[in-house]
């Protein structure tokens, strides 16, 4: 794995890495077979668009606020089986598909974390960690009110 040496360095990564979910999520929206599944990836990629801004602002600042907060995990994700994504893939299957993206995502930044140099990138990739475990919660507490319930 990567060694950073700056938050600069971090931040460009966390960037790449936002916009690269920016594209897999635009990428099933335009191989989408209705409407709704179209309508639900593009939401997802807007929101990935979001975290990208805030990671520029971030960059162009050169400051930002770590607000610790406690984040649920419903380990939904833990439980299911991972989902290629296809052209005619249903909406709970883009659920577990976007739960693990994020969960990958998390696992990834907490990791960083872990080999942060200083105390300054540690809390960095900690908060882009509680980010990706915040989207998580959601695609989890969407797939619970959809499709646990329903069942």
């Amino acid at each position: 794995m990567k060694n950073f040496e700056s938050i600069n360095e971090i931040l460009d990564f966390a960037i790449n890495a936002e916009q690269e979910a920016v594209d897999f999520y635009n990428q099933l929206a335009s191989n989408s077979k209705t409407a709704d599944m179209k309508k639900v990836f593009v939401e997802f990629a807007q929101e990935e668009m979001g975290h990208k801004a805030k990671l520029i602002r971030i960059k162009n600042e050169g400051t930002y606020q770590l607000k610790k907060e406690e984040i649920t995990d419903l380990k939904i994700a833990d439980y299911l089986v991972n989902i290629k994504p296809t052209p005619n893939m249903i909406y709970h299957e883009a659920l577990v598909l976007a739960m693990k993206k994020e969960k990958f995502a998390f696992k990834l930044y907490l990791e960083l974390s872990n080999r942060a140099q200083n105390s300054q990138m540690k809390d960095l990739f900690l908060s882009l960690a509680q980010e990706e475990s915040k989207h998580k919660l959601r695609f989890e507490i969407e797939y619970d009110e959809i499709v646990l319930r329903e069942n």
